[in-house]
């Protein structure tokens, strides 16, 4: 019994839970009990203000916000957790609007989903960006171990990026970026002078074929130099190629 007991604890201890914030409970209660269903631990909050504090006390390893929330909206839930935190988080909009997916997006979330919207595609999104952040939902090994890329800690002139603790330094000063960023950077990165087109980009980023158009893919450029700026304003090491894509100077 008791040893019966230890393995069902690791178990649980395996599954990754996922936050979703959201004022509608229908929408809770249906989402988390599909999330259940697929495998996934949850956690649901109707407002902004006690997510917050739980999310900062108590991390998962990935959040979905409602943008349209009374007193504390999913836009400023995200300003507020950023300064603290590059918690992968999916944006659920109201609509087709675009204006939010690209605040959303520039504010550091890692994707959006339009409501109405499909529970298969939803949790596609969640698989996809979890596995983007390293860690393999079955084992909870890094992909180093489970024959991904390698981690090793690399430094391009003033630029060091460390894959396997997802963290990036820029003239030794820390650059907090999400996991989408820190995808899109590390392509860069890893050729100087190369140019990426969008398209090559949005594969580094999302690996497992979810459709983005090319705004998401400049929305998180704006957003990373707005953060490597915020630690050296001349700051210019990623470039816009016009009509090709971008590349990473690392002169």
């Amino acid at each position: 019994m008791v040893e019966q007991d230890v393995t069902v604890a690791e178990v649980k201890a395996k599954r990754r839970v996922v936050a979703l914030v959201d004022d509608d409970r229908n929408i809770l209660t249906t989402v988390s009990i599909a999330l259940q269903e697929e495998g996934y631990d949850t956690r649901v909050y109707s407002e902004g203000e006690s997510a917050l504090k739980a999310l900062l006390e108590n991390p998962p390893d990935l959040a979905v916000f409602d943008i349209k929330m009374p007193r504390m909206d999913g836009m400023e839930l995200l300003r507020r957790l950023r300064e603290h935190s590059p918690l992968p988080v999916i944006f659920l909009t109201s609509k087709d609007d675009e204006r939010d997916e690209e605040a959303g997006l520039e504010m550091g979330a890692d994707d959006y989903i339009a409501k109405p919207f499909s529970l298969r595609l939803l949790v596609a999104r969640i698989r996809a960006i979890l596995r983007r952040s390293g860690i393999d939902e079955e084992s909870g090994m890094a992909s180093e171990e489970t024959g991904g890329p390698s981690r090793e800690i690399f430094s391009r002139g003033r630029l060091t990026m460390d894959p396997a603790r997802h963290q990036v330094m820029w003239d030794g000063q820390t650059v907090s970026l999400t996991v989408t960023e820190f995808l899109i950077l590390e392509a860069l990165a890893a050729r100087p002078g190369v140019i990426k087109s969008r398209n090559q980009l949005m594969d580094a980023a999302y690996p497992d074929e979810v459709y983005v158009d090319d705004r998401t893919v400049d929305s998180h450029i704006k957003r990373m130099r707005r953060k490597f700026r915020s630690v050296d304003d001349e700051f210019g090491a990623i470039e816009t190629l016009y009509g090709a894509g971008y590349s990473f100077t690392d002169g």
